[in-house]
């Protein structure tokens, strides 16, 4: 019998995920993969430098790295990338379902209620590097993303996130609305960050103290899309006191999250 043609398209899709690697680079994101038992690492590129920067770490992770020159750095990355000699192959991580991640182990997890990020058409690399680094500071839970039209995993987001990466749950979700409605259903609050809402941010996030908290973002310049907004239960505004300028995205997440965890 004969797979529907959907069926065909999602197996496709899975064979091309499970095959996809990640090229990181830098001295501080790849030690931090190298560390990382949960990372599948496939080839690592060093210069002589770099390899005695990183000595702990590669003897470690049991890897046999390649030597390279660093006048002709075979690793095939942006010519313009800061690498400093290292270079590792890896596999996206995989952090498992989202209700496992956001809610966490009851064996181990912390007091603090549960606090995630979800990203609406974050595409930029160093900005989501960046919310990931202000995620693990103020103790989220996880960072979601959309499968397209997102930022995935590369070696630009990790070097920005300054090692968050391997160690803050970063999922990306087919349908960001249907996420959502899953995080409605396990208990938490959506609240949207749009310049125009009518509340404050400090105001709507008052009385939901204690409570579950889902900080929604959109892109800077479109912001949150119609169905995001739709789907949110409250919409909030992060107040200025001058009349012109704004806060980038990562910038607004750092300041919400601090707000969500501290106000």
């Amino acid at each position: 019998m004969k797979k529907p043609q959907w069926v065909v398209d999602k197996e496709r899709g899975k064979r091309a995920a499970a095959a996809e690697t990640v090229w990181l680079f830098g001295l501080h994101a790849v030690r931090d993969a190298l560390e990382n038992p949960a990372r599948q690492r496939l080839r690592l590129i060093v210069t002589k430098n770099a390899a005695d920067k990183l000595a702990d770490a590669i003897a470690a992770s049991g890897m046999e790295p390649e030597l390279a020159d660093p006048r002709k750095f075979p690793a095939p990355i942006d010519p313009g990338s800061v690498h400093q000699g290292a270079a590792l192959e890896v596999k996206a991580l995989d952090w498992g379902p989202l209700a496992e991640v956001c809610l966490g182990d009851p064996d181990t997890r912390d007091d603090q209620p549960p606090l995630v990020v979800l990203l609406d058409r974050v595409s930029d690399p160093h900005n989501v590097g960046a919310i990931l680094r202000s995620a693990e500071v103020f103790g989220a839970r996880a960072v979601i993303g959309m499968r397209h039209h997102a930022a995935p995993e590369t070696g630009a987001l990790a070097k920005t996130a300054s090692g968050a990466l391997e160690r803050q749950p970063y999922l990306r979700v087919t349908n960001l609305s249907d996420a959502m409605r899953e995080l409605k259903n396990m208990g938490f609050t959506l609240v949207g960050l749009a310049g125009e809402a009518e509340a404050d941010l400090a105001t709507t996030l008052a009385p939901l103290k204690g409570r579950a908290i889902a900080l929604v973002l959109g892109a800077e310049g479109p912001g949150l899309r119609e169905k995001t907004r739709e789907t949110c239960d409250h919409l909030a505004k992060i107040p200025f006191t001058s009349d012109f300028g704004s806060l980038n995205v990562s910038n607004a997440a750092a300041v919400s999250l601090y707000a969500a965890r501290h106000g």
